[in-house]
């Protein structure tokens, strides 16, 4: 299957606190059947009434991590998306925590290629993880210009 063809029809849940985001995310994946949440209760009624193919969700503001744990149990791949909650402790936390992904809000212009990278791995049973440190390992770099790669090669996927 094409890449660009991996979006297509899946159901994707966005949960932000910020209706702007949730506008623009729902814009540029306008070939995805997406539902929208604004809050952390709407988002967790959504998750145990529904079935959804990955869940876009931010840290702060809607209490994401707890969504995260839902959204696992249910099988649901996890992409978080901060702006407030960026750092290297919250990647780490987010990828311990079993999200599929960790991308920084201002990155948010290119989230289909990352939702098409979750789908990618998981279809060849390959981390989703595999491809962070090439897509956000300079935008880290220059962000907190200290060494915060402090974990292994492997622990981000192998790479």
């Amino acid at each position: 299957m094409e890449r660009k063809r991996l979006i297509m029809g899946k159901k994707i849940l966005i949960v932000d606190d910020e209706q702007d985001v949730l506008d623009i995310v729902e814009e540029m994946l306008s070939t995805a059947d997406v539902t929208k949440a604004v809050s952390y209760e709407d988002a967790k009624s959504l998750l145990e009434m529904e079935r959804f193919d990955i869940a876009i969700l931010d840290i702060m503001g809607v209490r994401g991590y707890e969504l995260l744990r839902i959204a696992i149990d249910k099988g649901i791949a996890c992409l978080m998306l901060t702006a407030h909650a960026l750092s290297p402790e919250h990647a780490i936390k987010s990828k311990e925590e079993g999200a599929a992904l960790y991308v920084p809000k201002d990155k948010i212009v290119d989230i289909h290629t990352y939702l098409e990278d979750v789908l990618e791995a998981k279809m060849k049973g390959k981390s989703t993880w595999s491809r962070w440190i090439e897509r956000f390992g300079a935008y880290f770099d220059e962000k907190f210009k200290k060494d915060w790669r402090f974990k292994d090669k492997d622990f981000w996927g192998g790479l």
